[in-house]
């Protein structure tokens, strides 16, 4: 048994610290809205006030906030923050999407002060989250992930380890990349299937199973066709992964024509208070570019 410390109980992260109780782990939990923790607490874990008191009270800490912003913040606050309790030979994973930056950053402090530190952002959303079948990108030493793997595989099907610190934010940026792009071609396509008169299930039901199948067209393209934009992963954070990514590139000296476009029509969303709906509202944004277009 491993005493688990969880930071962030939001949509994912909830589903996650499941997964790790139910294999047989102790867990104590914080989370900025304290209610979102009351779940998980009438299943015996145990809530502190801040991520320092977490930290004190396990041997993993892992982390799932929303932006770099906070995973300094939770980490490196020297009050309030996880390495201001972490006992010397504990380990920290964050599974946030963050910066390579930052997790290089956290890697070195970690290993001044005695602690293991792993990059380990996710990716499969809150139906991934609740099914524990999340891919799990990692970034760190070999010996840090072999310890903490049999934590992961709770959480994920698909667990890997890319490299050294930062690799696993990396290769998120590289999912998210591919991500936006497939998004805008399910929403694409769906308008166009609607548009031409045809049944949007029955289209994602033929095309689903060929070659231009995908994972956003096989679990999202049914919200697209009804325009359910409940969240699994919201706009805003798709926006600002995608930000990272842009930032990343640029420092690469790469032209990426299709993530900058991408950018820009999340961004959009975000500014006309979709900022919370799932990353399927695209499909909204693409009606108004045809609307406008239409009105010209």
């Amino acid at each position: 048994m491993v005493r688990i410390g969880f930071v962030g109980i939001g949509v994912m992260g909830k589903y996650m610290c499941q997964h790790l109780m139910a294999s047989g782990h102790t867990a104590t939990v914080f989370s900025r809205t304290a209610a979102k923790c009351c779940p998980l607490v009438s299943k015996g874990a145990t809530f502190c006030y801040t991520p320092r008191e977490v930290a004190a009270a396990s041997d993993v800490v892992f982390t799932m906030v929303s932006q770099p912003t906070d995973v300094r913040d939770v980490v490196f606050n020297p009050e309030t923050g996880i390495f201001a309790g972490l006992r010397n030979g504990g380990t920290f994973v964050d599974m946030t999407t963050s910066t390579p930056s930052l997790a290089v950053e956290i890697a070195r402090e970690a290993e001044t002060r005695g602690f293991f530190a792993l990059d380990a952002p996710v990716s499969g959303g809150d139906i991934g989250a609740k099914a524990g079948t999340l891919s799990i990108m990692c970034g760190g030493d070999r010996a840090t992930f072999d310890a903490v793997r049999p934590l992961l595989d709770s959480m994920g099907k698909n667990v890997r380890l890319m490299g050294g610190a930062g690799s696993g934010q990396h290769t998120k940026m590289c999912n998210q990349i591919l991500a936006c792009n497939n998004m805008i071609g399910v929403c694409e396509s769906l308008l166009y299937a609607q548009k031409a008169g045809l049944d949007a299930e029955a289209v994602i039901e033929a095309i689903g199973a060929g070659a231009a199948g995908s994972w956003a067209v096989n679990n999202l393209g049914k919200k697209v066709a009804k325009r359910d934009l409940a969240p699994g992963f919201m706009v805003q954070h798709m926006v600002k992964d995608l930000r990272i990514a842009l930032e990343e590139a640029n420092a690469m000296g790469l032209k990426l024509p299709g993530l900058e476009l991408a950018e820009r029509m999340y961004a959009l969303l975000l500014e006309h208070g979709y900022g919370k709906d799932g990353t399927q509202a695209l499909v909204i944004a693409l009606e108004r570019l045809s609307e406008e277009q239409v009105a010209s």
